[in-house]
C-alpha cells in the first residue's frame, strides 16, 4: 500500500499548512516509514505506535537545535510517520498504538494495509487521485517544476493562494 500514504500525506499536509518550504518528499518518506520498518516483523510493531513518532519528533528537535532551517526540513519526516498513524486507523488498536501503556505484548496482528485486504483497493484509487491532483495543481508535468520538487521536496511559492 503506497499510493493512499503517499498521496494523502500530501493532500493533507498541503491542506493544513499550505506551505510551499515543506519538504514534501520527506513527508511521503515518513508516511511510508512505519509500513517499511513493520513489514520486517510480519505485523504490527513499533513503528505504528504513538511512541515511535514521538520519539522521532523529539530526535529531531533535539538533533536539529540551532539549525532552524534543517530542522524545518527534518520536521516533515514525523509529520508523515504521524499522518501514517491516522491514515491507517491505529487509534482503533490500542495495544499497539498507545504501547506499552497497555502492556509490552504487540499482539499478533498483520499490518493494517494486510488485514484489510481487497479494501485496500479503493483507498489505493483515493491515493492516486490525490497524486494526481497534486501533479495538476503544482504543475509538475513541467520539467523545471518537477526537477526543483525531486531536488527540493519543495513547491513553486508561484502557486500559493
Amino acid at each position: 500500500m503506497l499510493l493512499w500514504f503517499a498521496g494523502m500525506s500530501f493532500v493533507a499536509v498541503w491542506a493544513v499548512f499550505k506551505e510551499p518550504a515543506i519538504d514534501y518528499r520527506l513527508v511521503i518518506a515518513g508516511a511510508l516509514l512505519p509500513d517499511v520498518i513493520d513489514v520486517w516483523t510480519g505485523g504490527r510493531w513499533v513503528a505504528h505506535t504513538m511512541l515511535f513518532s514521538v520519539v522521532l519528533l523529539t530526535l529531531v528537535m533535539l538533533g536539529t537545535r540551532g539549525h532552524r532551517l534543517l530542522r524545518r526540513q527534518l520536521l516533515a519526516l514525523p509529520i508523515g510517520t504521524f499522518l501514517h498513524l491516522v491514515l491507517d486507523g491505529m487509534w482503533t488498536d490500542k495495544q499497539v498504538f498507545w504501547w506499552p501503556v497497555y502492556g509490552t505484548s504487540f499482539g499478533n496482528r498483520p499490518l493494517p494495509s494486510v488485514e484489510r485486504g481487497w479494501l485496500d483497493l479503493p483507498l489505493e484509487l483515493i491515493g492516486l487521485v490525490a497524486l494526481v491532483w497534486a501533479w495538476r495543481r503544482f504543475r509538475l508535468a513541467d520539467p523545471e517544476r518537477r526537477r526543483y520538487f525531486l531536488a527540493t521536496g519543495r513547491l513553486g511559492r508561484d502557486l500559493v493562494r
